[in-house]
């Protein structure tokens, strides 16, 4: 096997794992979610009260973005807090923000 196949094997297993990301950022709920837990840990009754989506479309978002290993949990008495566990995911919501959301504010 050539560097060049390695490179390309590489390179297509890092294809996947884009692809995954932006499958799981394909939805402008999860998209919320994660720009609020981009600012820090946020518990479930936060999220609702500041997003406005309805208790059981944020628990089906929540738990999509915990399979896909982008949000982790923590309890503390009933209370679930939720944090953004991957830096790729932390990363593009902060690009995403630079491009669609600074400067907006004033308009």
């Amino acid at each position: 096997m050539t560097s060049s196949e390695i490179d390309i094997q590489q390179l297509r297993a890092n294809a996947d794992a884009a692809g995954q990301l932006l499958k799981a950022l394909a939805n402008p709920d999860r998209l919320l979610l994660l720009c609020q837990l981009s600012q820090g840990e946020r518990n479930v009754s936060d999220l609702e009260a500041l997003l406005g989506i309805q208790q059981p479309t944020l628990s089906q978002q929540l738990a999509v973005l915990r399979r896909e290993g982008l949000v982790e949990t923590r309890r503390e008495g009933k209370q679930i807090f939720y944090r953004i566990s991957s830096p790729a995911a932390l990363a593009v919501i902060n690009t995403l923000y630079q491009l669609f959301c600074e400067g907006q504010e004033n308009q």
